[in-house]
């Protein structure tokens, strides 16, 4: 069986194709295409994203035509929302005790909120279980009891914005698994048990957007995404320097970094070496400071969201992925603006046995968090579905760490 995680960025589509089969999970490819039809995290143009992604998935059948027909996708942008909800019910077997027709019954009435017509739920993330007053449960069933309720996390997404993605996807030739909230995605690849448990917050900068989920007692406390990310930093520089975007995307690679009290003003670039266009010179230092400028207001936007939280305070401290992060001095400008201990995304590809070293190396950058997260959502799925797999211990490893 194939697994497909498509990450839909506003430049790039990154995506991971894995196999389930013989007791393993095998990363089979890693794709990275350029993107079209998709601005801050949703699709602005479905004939654009239909017109690409047919190419893409012309693609990707090459290596079988069933790689598209389990597609795990993500969904940002800026209408999203989360809420927490509390379903009640009285266990119905004589006995008292929990099974899972009580689990299901608790978990939909936890999703009996009031939300729009317009507005469709993408996730219920169960908090913890209560059984008689007593709190914390992880799972309850086998328990015996006469009350279940279930504390869990909605987040609901703009119909319109859903129906645009899955209706590009199928056009294209597709089919849809599932569709994952980016921060919530990102957060299964990125951030382990000790990190959830401890409290942290994974923050992924993107092309044009940026992501944040925060986690506490191995709870989800709040997640959203930002309509900034790395191609305004790109802008900023353009505009400042009067460059074409192009130019200011390779300054900003080669000659960039994030907290410029670190870089001397000594220290010169003559731009016409770099585009014969532009005939001026200017210091390390000026660039430095424009790239700041902005990173420093994504880092403030994630702040107040912390405090309004009321999770300034995280043990685990932060941890950055996405492109944007690959930034030099940017551990350091986050940590001046955050006031957290602050890491780098470290995933753990290991679990793809069966994977050659070159296809593991393809995946390994911070930009691809995301498309991992996803992948490790599609799996968690498989084995919920297929008990059998949990009895391996390669494949309980995994599910152990896939879901948030």
């Amino acid at each position: 069986m194939y697994i497909t995680a498509i990450d839909l960025g506003s430049s790039k589509i990154k995506i991971l194709v894995a196999e389930i089969g013989k007791g393993e999970l095998r990363l089979v490819d890693v794709f990275d295409f350029p993107s079209a039809g998709i601005r801050k995290g949703e699709v602005c143009d479905v004939q654009d994203v239909v017109k690409n992604l047919s190419k893409i998935f012309e693609e990707i059948k090459k290596i079988n035509k069933n790689t598209v027909k389990n597609i795990f996708v993500n969904l940002g942008g800026k209408n999203v929302k989360l809420q927490n909800s509390r379903g009640i019910i009285a266990v119905s077997h004589a006995d008292n005790e929990i099974y899972q027709d009580d689990i299901d019954r608790v978990i939909k009435a936890s999703q009996a909120i009031n939300i729009s017509a317009n507005r469709k739920i993408l996730h219920t993330i169960i908090q913890e279980y209560v059984v008689d007053g007593i709190e914390e449960i992880k799972n309850p069933i086998g328990m015996s009891g006469t009350r279940l309720e279930v504390n869990s996390v909605i987040i609901d997404a703009f119909n319109p914005t859903v129906n645009d993605l899955n209706k590009s996807i199928e056009i294209a030739g597709g089919k849809i698994a599932d569709i994952i909230y980016s921060p919530v995605a990102a957060s299964s690849a990125v951030l382990n048990k000790t990190h959830k448990e401890l409290g942290s917050v994974l923050i992924d900068i993107g092309f044009s957007t940026t992501g944040m989920a925060v986690f506490e007692e191995d709870r989800l406390v709040g997640a959203k995404v930002f309509p900034l990310g790395s191609s305004n930093i790109t802008n900023d520089l353009a505009i400042a320097l009067k460059a074409s975007i192009e130019t200011a995307e390779n300054i900003k690679i080669s000659y960039g970094h994030a907290f410029s009290r670190d870089v001397s003003a000594k220290d010169k670039i003559d731009l016409s070496e770099i585009d014969e266009n532009l005939k001026a010179i200017v210091s390390k230092k000026y660039i430095a400071e424009i790239i700041e400028v902005r990173l420093a207001e994504i880092f403030e936007l994630i702040h107040i969201e912390l405090k309004i939280l009321g999770k300034t305070q995280l043990p685990a401290g932060a941890i950055l992925c996405g492109g944007g992060a690959k930034i030099d001095g940017i551990i350091e400008l986050a940590k001046h603006e955050l006031k957290l201990p602050i890491h780098m995304a470290n995933y753990d590809l290991s679990l793809f046995n069966g994977t050659g070293d070159d296809i593991i190396s393809k995946s390994e950058g911070l930009e691809f968090a995301l498309s991992i997260g996803l992948l490790n959502y599609g799996c968690g799925q498989y084995m919920e579905k297929n008990p059998k797999w949990e009895k391996n211990d390669f494949i309980s490893k995994v599910f152990r760490n896939l879901m948030p």
